[in-house]
């Protein structure tokens, strides 16, 4: 069977992440924009991440700019907006697409792990979430309105 062990992703400069070494840990996928209404939620996954962090917890976000090209930016300008506006400590990933015929392989299998209201694959808009339990299995997907501090006991529950 399948498992988040099974893919990699790449941080912003080009390096390759393995992601069998995330296994063992609670894990939110999340693809997130910059200039998007939801961008606040930013605060909410970065709180989640200093909370649960130490007991095996990481945010994997992964900007993208399909959804209203609203994350034109470059991996610094990105990078450097999240810091000085929310204090982000925890790694984004390299902007990626998570539709369509350039979307990523852990997106693919992730929309097909957990599909959204009525069985829909598609990714609707950016701040859609993921929750992938220590054993790297899918547990649930969340719509980009469900605010991160609403995922919290299902994080608990999986810690």
């Amino acid at each position: 069977m399948t498992t988040i062990a099974d893919f990699s992703a790449r941080l912003p400069n080009g390096t390759e992440v393995n992601l069998a070494d995330k296994l063992g840990k609670v894990l939110l996928v999340v693809n997130t924009a910059s200039k998007c209404g939801f961008t606040p939620q930013y605060d909410g996954l970065e709180a989640l991440w200093r909370k649960y962090g130490e007991r095996g917890f990481e945010v994997i976000a992964f900007p993208c700019n399909q959804f209203g090209a609203q994350e034109p930016g470059s991996a610094d300008e990105i990078d450097q907006f999240c810091k000085v506006n929310f204090g982000l400590s925890f790694p984004l990933m390299a902007k990626v697409e998570v539709n369509g015929p350039g979307e990523i392989p852990l997106y693919t299998w992730l929309k097909d792990e957990a599909p959204g209201l009525f069985g829909t694959r598609k990714i609707k808009w950016n701040f859609t979430k993921f929750l992938i339990g220590r054993d790297g299995k899918v547990v649930r997907r969340y719509a980009p309105t469900a605010k991160p501090a609403a995922i919290a006991a299902d994080i608990e529950a999986l810690l």
